[in-house]
């Protein structure tokens, strides 16, 4: 409902704006171009979130220092703690980073959102800006032209800096031309009751605006034309700080637990920083002008000492809320508890991972991983064992010979309600996605899609396969009985072996893992052939239970290719191209076939 009222109300008050003062319309356009100037800007940094953001953010938030620095230099560069707010939530929602190190982040961020105050302040009022806007527009939009995602990426930036600068020059052109109609300084209001109405309207600004950005820079433009007082502005700033948490929060609404947990940690760190430079303004005022002295800014330039002033009260909250910072994640662990997820059901794929190729690859990644977790538990109840017994060191061919039988197992249920559900989910998530990014990152989604497809094949090989095992695993035949033993046992022995392969460190120990299970296959499968012949040609089995037999066998062998295919996308390559080391130790199709040439001569 709100939400309805919200925009009428807005194009209302805009449009009596218009009507009542020409110079209005200036303002409201300069802030209307410095907002397109920072879509732009973030569009333009969107196109480098394909693999290098991604990779200097998990390198650089293992400890609380780097993940704080990495706020301040990242806001620093994109002029936009929001959208490095949103950047982190996704990072949390994927699982590829700790809310420990978020949280650190959002700290960084808010001490990096203070250069835009600067830069405005010291460098945006002292010069005829729009001279810098306009170079950049032309260069920037004749890159937009070019089809290199990179040269594109930098046409964004370049017009968004542009369109910033513009914005700019407006907003001060508007307020120097609207104190001569109207001087706004006479609804100034002092003391504590000033400062709670102007944090407020600095609040409802961002708010309205979705950019603390867009309202410091209209503070400092109105403060430089002598628009507001200098106290009235300090509110603003403080509004302008609590206000920017509106983005985390609306982008929060989409990711999951620890997304959310961002969110509320971004609220907080933001309320109590204002409520602490509210209490305290006044001594941070004379904290203000002691500083401005030292530096050498004028007791009259009011617009450097609010660039002070906001340092000073962000930098303030990060000292007296980094001790707290584990209490305060202990906290939001609590306040938003996950729910439980049924294993049909993607606990990943949410809207604030699909942006970004790395945290989307990820999620997918992971949701690939759930689907062969539900997939052990299928295939182990198909093959006669317990999940438990399958992933332990239990000897199975004992458990095997104490079985009087298998347990039925629905095979359909089970592969409908576990993993061809989450299987389509994640389908839909890819497409949904569109994935139209560097070879990195699309190579990977192919590969991720490939697994998920071997899994669902083994899985239906699988099926084929239960018919016989279940009458051929009890039977009195004591060929047939030994043959279909070894056929259940070898591949429960298979998962076990994925199953370490995926719990051991990423090294190229797993890919020699792997290497030994190709060996072991064709091994066995060889092995089988042989005893085939051998047992048809002594009649020790009828023709039927041969023909059965080899189509089983041709099943089992399809169900091991797939399984190791999988194994050697998500848990060795992690779709990922392999490094020239690892594409060395990787054993090729032909250096197979000439091991096994010297295993036969031997």
């Amino acid at each position: 409902m709100l939400r309805k009222i919200l925009l009428p109300t807005i194009m209302v008050i805009l449009g009596w704006g218009f009507w009542i003062s020409p110079d209005f319309k200036t303002i409201a356009a300069g802030v209307s171009i410095f907002l397109f100037g920072m879509l732009s800007l973030e569009d333009g940094f969107k196109a480098f979130t394909g693999g290098t953001l991604e990779k200097i953010l998990k390198r650089s938030t293992n400890k609380l220092w780097k993940s704080l620095s990495f706020g301040i230099v990242s806001t620093s560069l994109m002029q936009s703690s929001s959208l490095v707010s949103v950047i982190t939530i996704s990072f949390l929602s994927a699982g590829l980073l700790g809310l420990y190190e978020g949280v650190g982040i959002i700290f960084g961020a808010n001490i990096g959102t203070t250069t835009g105050a600067w830069l405005v302040a010291g460098f945006g009022l002292k010069v005829k800006i729009s001279a810098y806007a306009m170079p950049m527009l032309v260069f920037g939009i004749l890159l937009l032209f070019q089809k290199s995602n990179t040269l594109k990426g930098i046409g964004y930036i370049l017009s968004g800096l542009g369109f910033l600068f513009l914005g700019i020059h407006y907003m001060k052109e508007g307020f120097e031309a609207f104190k001569d109609t109207i001087d706004l300084a006479q609804f100034a209001v002092a003391g504590y009751p000033g400062l709670f109405l102007f944090c407020a309207i600095g609040i409802a600004a961002t708010v309205v605006m979705q950019s603390s950005h867009a309202t410091l820079v209209l503070t400092i433009t109105a403060l430089a034309a002598g628009q507001i007082a200098y106290e009235n502005a300090l509110a603003l700033a403080i509004g302008a700080n609590v206000g920017t948490t509106i983005t985390a929060i609306i982008g929060a609404m989409s990711a999951n637990e620890q997304g959310k947990r961002l969110a509320g940690a971004h609220l907080i760190f933001n309320m109590v920083t204002g409520l602490i430079a509210i209490i305290f303004v006044y001594q941070m005022m004379s904290t203000v002008d002691w500083i401005s002295a030292k530096v050498g800014i004028a007791d009259d330039d009011y617009t450097l000492k609010l660039a002070v002033f906001h340092t000073l009260f962000n930098l303030l909250g990060v000292l007296v809320m980094l001790p707290f910072i584990r209490k305060l994640v202990h906290f939001l662990d609590g306040l938003f508890i996950p729910k439980k997820i049924r294993r049909s059901q993607p606990q990943f794929l949410t809207d604030s991972v699909i942006d970004y190729p790395d945290t989307a690859t990820e999620a997918v990644r992971n949701e690939t991983l759930r689907v062969w977790d539900n997939a052990i538990n299928l295939l182990s109840g198909v093959f006669g064992f317990k999940r438990a017994d399958v992933l332990s060191d239990i000897d199975l061919y004992k458990i095997a010979e104490t079985q009087n039988k298998i347990a039925p197992y629905d095979v359909d249920a089970a592969y409908t309600l576990n993993i061809k559900s989450l299987y389509g989910e994640i389908v839909t998530f890819i497409s949904k996605a569109g994935f139209s990014w560097e070879m990195e990152q699309s190579g990977q989604i192919h590969w991720l899609r490939k697994a998920n497809q071997n899994i669902v094949d083994a899985v239906k090989d699988t099926k084929h396969l239960q018919k016989n095992l279940n009458i051929y695993a009890i039977s009195s035949n004591l060929q047939m009985y030994e043959a279909y033993t070894k056929i259940r046992v070898e591949l429960a022995l298979l998962i076990r072996e994925l199953e370490l392969i995926r719990l051991e460190a990423q090294d190229e120990s797993s890919i020699f893992s792997l290497d030994h299970l190709k060996l072991l296959m064709d091994e066995h499968i060889s092995n089988m052939n042989e005893w085939l012949a051998g047992t048809i040609k002594e009649e020790l089995i009828t023709p039927e239970m041969a023909t059965s037999l080899m189509n089983d066998v041709s099943y089992a062998t399809s169900i091991f290719k797939n399984l190791v295919q999988m194994g050697e996308t998500l848990f060795v390559k992690r779709g990922r191209n392999l490094s020239e080391a690892e594409r060395a130790l990787e054993l090729d199709d032909d250096e197979l076939d000439e091991i096994k040439e010297q295993a036969k001569s031997i």
